[in-house]
Formats: structure tokens, sequence, C-alpha cells
């Protein structure tokens, strides 16, 4: 027997569905994983010096939309 949350779930998702969405899943880094930010740290050091890393940084600076983000 399902419980009364889980069919309150079960609704919800059903008027998403009917919204024209659907559910997906994703799998992302765990930062709060021992060492992530020490692993962080050496590969954004390792990029520090890097001309193409430099170019695309000043690319991205170029073409970014900043409007209503301040």
């Amino acid at each position: 027997m399902k419980t009364s949350g889980a069919i309150r779930v079960q609704k919800h998702r059903a008027q998403l569905r009917a919204a024209g969405l659907r559910p997906i899943q994703i799998w992302v880094p765990d930062t709060r994983r021992p060492g992530f930010a020490e692993e962080c740290r050496r590969q954004s050091l390792s990029l520090r010096d890097d001309p193409k890393e430099q170019d695309v940084g000043e690319w991205l600076e170029r073409v970014a939309d900043h409007e209503g983000w301040e």
C-alpha cells in the first residue's frame, strides 16, 4: 500500500509529465568528498600558465551575456 507522501509524489510527477516534462537523472561530482578541493586546485594550477586556456577564458569573457547578473 502506498503512503500519502508517495501518492502526492506520483500525482506531482504525473502533472509534470502532462505539462510535457520528463524526469532525468544527472550524476555530478561530490563536492563533499575528501580530496575534492585539492583536486580542483591541482587541475586549476596545471592550467594557470596554459596559453590555450587563457585564450578560451578571454573568449568566454567576450561572448558571455552578463545582462541581469549584476
